[in-house]
């Protein structure tokens, strides 16, 4: 079982991964680097010491997150089970526009009964017309 001293001690980068924000350490670790993870309005190293009551600006590929740490989680859990160690605090602005784009988001397929008329609908089309 780990000491209390070593569950204190805890890199930003190990942290990002294991509340599953990234999908590998490596990812988080080039967040950081990058310039895409801020503490308090400065660039956070991904040696960060993470503590609780922490707020963290991330930057991700979909998303932008403010997160404030509740728990240091050292290790990865299930989703279900990782959001206990964060809140989610990103202002309502930003949860709109996530929104707005997944509902605007066009598959490219056609709606169903929509688009071309059936054969049906074409022959009853050419009957009104012929009229």
């Amino acid at each position: 079982m780990p000491d209390k001293d070593a569950k204190e001690k805890l890199r930003l980068d190990k942290y990002l991964w294991s509340i599953r924000i990234f999908k590998t350490r490596s990812e988080a670790t080039d967040a950081c680097t990058k310039g895409k993870v801020k503490y308090n309005g400065d660039s956070a190293k991904a040696s960060k010491t993470v503590s609780v009551g922490d707020e963290y600006e991330i930057k991700t590929e979909h998303r932008r997150w403010r997160i404030k740490v509740t728990g240091l989680l050292d290790h990865r859990l299930q989703f279900s089970q990782a959001v206990n160690y964060y809140v989610d605090i990103t202002p309502a602005e930003e949860i709109e526009r996530l929104q707005f784009q997944a509902a605007s988001f066009n598959t490219g397929k056609r709606q169903s009964k929509i688009g071309r008329p059936t054969k049906k609908q074409r022959r009853e089309l050419d009957d009104f017309l012929e009229e």
